[in-house]
């Protein structure tokens, strides 16, 4: 494996609660607890998890869409946790984002053509070689140079989703974090827009965080995935490893979840019982603890897991007391 683009240490993000008729501040929403991380260079980075687990407040943070509340975020080996202004525009050549929804991500009175090359706008590229390069980008992600003259509303979702794929690229980042791109299309559509990102991947030599709660498309996409669940990183590992022995028992209920596609086979579905504990009172000890159907009481309500394998010198990380660790079988 090379050398990490990206180190994550600690990263935490709170959002206060406020309630009451002032509005005061009467709690925080722990969405990312504690997050240590590497991504390495020329990868894809799955990142996976129910919703509101805090896999897209994370992502956010690494482009430094949001403040985090505490922890590192290195970029190349510079620090990019609290950039000023005229820093962070240039961090922004190098990370980019695309985001879930391919037509709110758009402003529609706009025509695309606009959208995409406003990066290039604001870092001072004359106005006949923005269009130029424009034009070289909806060809690259499978669009014609004529549409850069015509405004949301008259595409579809993938050629939307296209769209946002091309504005991501127009500034040749090294890192990019796919926010959920294909969740709101059709399955058809899909299969095009993930060929795309990988073909796109490996032709641009990208780094990429690709953030999904499917984990049947994040198994055809990344190279490692990483399993979060309330703010945590629970497991990690290459896809391999995960899909066909996963550590943590939260792993273990999402893929049981994956739909089989022939009827003559069925899959022993593992339904967690429980709702998913509130993020402003999370549980002691291990947060899945409540939901999971191995707990130890006195261990597992009590103790903090740390992420760490189940054989030292694995790569393999998981979070969980009776997995990995003293209490581990």
């Amino acid at each position: 494996m090379s050398e990490p683009l990206i180190r994550v240490r600690g990263l935490r993000k709170d959002f206060p609660v406020k309630g009451g008729v002032f509005q005061r501040t009467v709690g925080e929403v722990q969405a990312v607890s504690g997050v240590d991380l590497d991504i390495f260079r020329g990868e894809t980075l799955g990142l996976v998890g129910e919703s509101g687990c805090g896999k897209t407040t994370f992502g956010r943070m690494l482009v430094r869409l949001l403040e985090p509340t505490a922890g590192s975020i290195e970029f190349d080996g510079r620090d990019v946790t609290h950039l000023g202004r005229s820093d962070l525009d240039t961090f922004r050549r190098d990370a980019q984002i695309i985001f879930q929804d391919p037509y709110g991500s758009l402003d529609p009175r706009t025509p695309i053509g606009n959208s995409i090359g406003e990066g290039l706008r604001i870092h001072g590229v004359p106005g006949e070689e923005r269009r130029a390069r424009v034009g070289d980008i909806l060809e690259m992600v499978g669009l014609r140079r004529a549409h850069a003259s015509r405004y949301p509303h008259e595409f579809s979702g993938g050629q939307r989703q296209r769209v946002g794929i091309a504005r991501a690229l127009i500034l040749h980042p090294r890192f990019i974090v796919a926010d959920e791109p294909v969740s709101a299309l059709d399955v058809s559509v899909q299969a095009q827009v993930l060929n795309l990102l990988r073909d796109l991947q490996k032709e641009l030599d990208l780094t990429l965080v690709f953030v999904a709660h499917n984990l049947a498309v994040v198994e055809h996409i990344s190279d490692r995935v990483a399993v979060m669940y309330l703010g945590h990183v629970v497991e990690i590992t290459d896809r391999e490893s995960l899909y066909r022995h996963p550590l943590h028992p939260y792993t273990e209920a999402l893929l049981s979840a994956i739909p089989v596609p022939d009827p003559s086979r069925r899959r022993d579905r593992q339904v967690l019982q429980g709702e998913i504990p509130s993020p402003i009172d999370p549980p002691t000890g291990c947060h899945f603890h409540p939901r999971c159907p191995i707990a130890r009481q006195g261990v597992c309500d009590v103790e903090v897991p740390t992420l760490q394998p189940p054989v030292p010198g694995e790569a393999h990380l998981a979070s969980c007391h009776l997995r990995t660790g003293a209490y581990s079988a």
